[in-house]
């Protein structure tokens, strides 16, 4: 895998842009996905991995109560898919890992949080489209039908309608890709979409090992947070923005208007 430490803003641009041209479509459209982090040490976990002990084994009663409890109207349809897309967007465990299609995006959550201002950051940059080369016949296809460079949670219905489904589609792991359904501005403003393992007792991580060639990650050291913080403010990058309602416009005036200790010494 590819580590670059970003020394300026300018840099740090210059590495999340790389490999953005499309040469077949001739635009600039960046294949990779973004997954920023206040702590440049934590790793590509899921929540239901953090969770510990035979996380494997909660994964089915996790979503089984999910599913009981919650609202019905909750989903537009009742597909594993649907139903696994609102469960993690509103803080349930799953097997999904959130990412952006910005840099932005990604930036700001690496520089969000204050209380890891004095620690590193990160952003993971993942080829999600040579990610899906290694896919199963049976999504590629589904893929190339569409035309499309990600799933959907309709065309993931079609392919493989069942978590047991994708599961033991392939005797080897397999890393995919969706856009959840839009089901509220939070989803849209934030550019979102969400990678799944086929075997949620393997790491992203631990996949990557094999295809190293399709992920870097770039080290934000802590001296540049400010900097990078204070120019997303001035880009309209902010809570308000990405947390749309009173609880984002709340955090962000609390950071907006918190002191830079640093200046003091």
């Amino acid at each position: 895998m590819d580590i670059k430490i970003a020394d300026s803003w300018a840099s740090l641009q210059s590495y999340l842009f790389h490999d953005a041209w499309n040469n077949g479509l001739l635009r600039f459209r960046s294949p990779y996905a973004f997954r920023g982090l206040s702590d440049a040490t934590y790793q590509l976990d899921t929540t239901l991995k953090r969770l510990g002990g035979d996380f494997v084994a909660l994964e089915h009663h996790l979503m089984r109560n999910f599913k009981k409890y919650a609202h019905r109207d909750v989903v537009s349809s009742d597909s594993f898919w649907h139903w696994v897309s609102v469960a993690q967007h509103h803080g349930l465990p799953t097997r999904l890992l959130d990412w952006t299609h910005s840099p932005l995006i990604a930036m700001h959550f690496a520089t969000a949080n204050m209380d890891k201002y004095h620690l590193d950051g990160a952003i993971w940059c993942l080829n999600y489209e040579k990610a899906h080369h290694y896919l199963h016949d049976t999504l590629r296809k589904e893929l190339l039908q569409e035309g499309a460079n990600t799933f959907t949670t309709e065309m993931l219905d079609r392919a493989s309608g069942t978590l047991q489904q994708f599961s033991s589609i392939a005797p080897c792991p397999m890393l995919l890709f969706f856009e959840p359904p839009s089901m509220d501005d939070r989803i849209v403003n934030q550019f979102a979409l969400f990678s799944v393992m086929s075997d949620s007792a393997i790491s992203i991580e631990d996949w990557l090992v094999e295809y190293p060639h399709l992920c870097r990650k770039i080290i934000i050291p802590a001296k540049l947070k400010w900097e990078i913080r204070d120019k997303l403010d001035q880009c309209n990058v902010t809570e308000r923005v990405i947390f749309p309602g009173l609880d984002g416009l709340s955090r962000w005036l609390h950071r907006h208007y918190s002191q830079n200790n640093e200046s003091l010494t």
